[in-house]
């Protein structure tokens, strides 16, 4: 951005708001480094919960539209959540789903192979630390000298941002690469020609495969698949090609490829390239065709050693993806 330029115009009003996530996405924002004193010259945070004390009613008394832009990252988990997505659309001019909760439900998302009650069970009576005899789960409502103390609901399913509100633009990643979202607020700052609504923004076209530097050779096909652990990687060839499952081919490019680069394959948390809606759908298409059998019991025995697949290929995106969530 161009400081002349940032000052002569008016700042912009800015929000980043943290709904159902661990938090990592609103850090993302200070991983701008320097560039976080070119954002701030340009924009004036009006709402921002881990770095301003500022509360909701504040936010809620606003002028609609008076923000420009919200970046809104995490899932929508309870009735809180879905509360302040709603205020904030209202707000808005431009509202980003920032992040892979908010664009695909995330790793919040992975609650969708359970159910509410499930959930509570686990957390509450059987786990391994808990000490609850009574079984006490949360209520809506506890009365208690004070007053009321009143708890948001906690849903059954677990949403992404666009199926509640609608969404201008959606930044991928777990959380999305800093110098990715400076572009982005550049274009908006700077008044550049920005991509119809509804696109994904800060990331690229292509497949995190085509931008990959590991060496692909002609064995394509593997009799067994492994945990990362479970190999020694000689960090030169291809995952997929020593049987460890890498989500490159499910997904977009963008992140510079940083966890393949770590020596770590990737985990899908930029979603699906343009075309697929379904990454974990694409992931198991790819696989199919690395499956060095013929018989269906050979085929088989090959994808039990594929550990918790729908986990693994659906790590960030079970609410946004086909299933949504699983059948009880």
């Amino acid at each position: 951005m161009d400081k002349e330029q940032t000052a002569a115009k008016p700042k912009l009003k800015l929000a980043v708001y943290w709904g159902a996530a661990c938090g990592g996405c609103c850090v993302s924002v200070l991983d701008t480094h320097e560039k976080l004193l070119d954002i701030v010259a340009a924009a004036d945070p009006v709402f921002w919960p881990i770095a301003m004390d500022i509360k909701y009613k504040d936010v809620e008394n606003m002028p609609d539209k008076s923000i420009d832009l919200t970046l809104f990252n995490g899932a929508i988990r309870n009735s809180e959540n879905l509360h302040m997505a709603k205020v904030l659309r209202n707000k808005t001019k431009i509202l980003v789903a920032y992040g892979a909760c908010a664009y695909m439900g995330g790793i919040p998302g992975l609650a969708n192979f359970s159910d509410k009650e499930a959930i509570f069970r686990r957390v509450y009576d059987e786990s391994e630390s808990t000490n609850n005899p009574e079984k006490i789960h949360p209520q809506r409502e506890v009365k208690v000298k004070e007053g009321t103390i009143e708890m948001p609901q906690f849903f059954n399913d677990v949403y992404t941002l666009n199926h509640v509100v609608d969404v201008d633009y959606f930044i991928p990643g777990c959380p999305p690469q800093s110098e990715r979202l400076v572009e982005v607020f550049s274009a908006i700052v700077t008044g550049a020609q920005l991509p119809p609504p509804g696109s994904v923004v800060g990331a690229n076209d292509k497949t995190n495969c085509d931008e990959c530097k590991r060496k692909k050779t002609d064995n394509k096909l593997v009799k067994k698949f492994f945990r990362p652990w479970e190999i020694q990687d000689d960090k030169e060839t291809c995952f997929l090609e020593q049987g460890v499952i890498c989500m490159g081919p499910a997904t977009r490019s963008g992140c510079g490829v940083r966890c393949v680069v770590g020596n770590s394959p990737c985990r899908g948390c930029y979603g699906p390239p343009p075309g697929v809606t379904d990454p974990g759908a694409k992931m198991m298409s790819a696989i199919g065709t690395m499956i060095d059998a013929n018989k269906p019991e050979e085929i088989d025995e090959i994808i039990e050693t594929i550990v918790d697949p729908a986990g693994l290929f659906y790590r960030f995106s079970l609410p946004g993806s086909i299933l949504g969530r699983k059948v009880q």
